[in-house]
């Protein structure tokens, strides 16, 4: 829903984003040193850069606009339809959406940080560099300190979104998310625009991983897709805790 408001080829960058965990790998008996403390770790996904789909650079208005870390994550589909070839049709729609928000919303760029596929392919969105607390425009009051993760397609309520999508969306968040965030947790905001769900100066709390309506007046990201959002908080926290698990031991017997 559309709010009023390749780098070459596909990159896989190193882990990034440490999270610190309050509890010890195991209590230590008297005499012993303390343990190190376990630190979550997500890595960075596969991204198709902007150069691969052929963003239009020349019709980017504005340099980037850095933001601090990312705080929420708020989650939007593009109301397209649902029956693209994913390796012929995506980078054309990527060129349309990032047309239609600058010539047709006036914005400096594409507004959503990255956007992902139904085949679960991740694409940068707006310029600035995926690994940088980038300011999008996708959620009219909220666009500082937070990403926009949008998926290419229409996802009412009835419709199902194909897992490999839901997966990499996961994977985003888990990524983006700094250390300290839980993505099952809460976080309170304050707007900075008064065309948002709030005015401006309004401080709300919303989920750590939020749908676009929970910031804006709309139904983005869709009835369908607003309903897994439970699901992807819980494997985001998943995903950074699984990335950290030492390799099991292998006794010779």
């Amino acid at each position: 829903m559309w709010p009023p408001r390749f780098r070459h080829g596909v990159v896989l960058l190193p882990l990034a984003l440490l999270m610190a965990c309050d509890a010890p790998l195991h209590t230590p008996q008297q005499g012993q040193q303390r343990p190190h403390r376990v630190r979550l770790t997500a890595p960075e996904p596969a991204i198709v850069s902007r150069l691969a789909w052929h963003a239009d650079e020349k019709t980017v208005r504005e340099k980037p606009v850095y933001t601090g870390p990312v705080e929420v994550v708020f989650i939007h589909h593009t109301n397209n339809a649902n029956n693209y070839d994913c390796k012929r049709d995506v980078p054309g729609m990527l060129r349309a959406i990032e047309q239609r928000h600058i010539d047709g919303m006036g914005w400096d760029d594409m507004g959503y940080n990255f956007v992902v596929d139904r085949c679960g392919t991740i694409y940068e969105g707006r310029a600035g560099g995926v690994n940088k607390p980038v300011r999008g425009a996708h959620t009219e009051g909220f666009n500082t300190h937070s990403v926009g993760i949008a998926a290419l397609g229409h996802f009412e309520k009835g419709q199902k979104v194909p897992r490999r999508m839901l997966e990499a969306i996961a994977a985003i968040a888990a990524w983006k998310l700094p250390p300290g965030v839980d993505p099952r947790g809460h976080v309170k905001l304050v707007s900075r625009n008064d065309a948002s769900r709030y005015p401006k100066g309004k401080a709300v709390e919303m989920n750590v991983i939020s749908g676009h309506r929970d910031g804006y007046e709309t139904d983005c990201p869709g009835g369908a897709l607003y309903a897994d959002l439970p699901w992807l908080r819980r494997r985001a926290a998943e995903l950074r805790h699984t990335a950290t698990q030492p390799p099991p031991l292998h006794h010779r017997g």
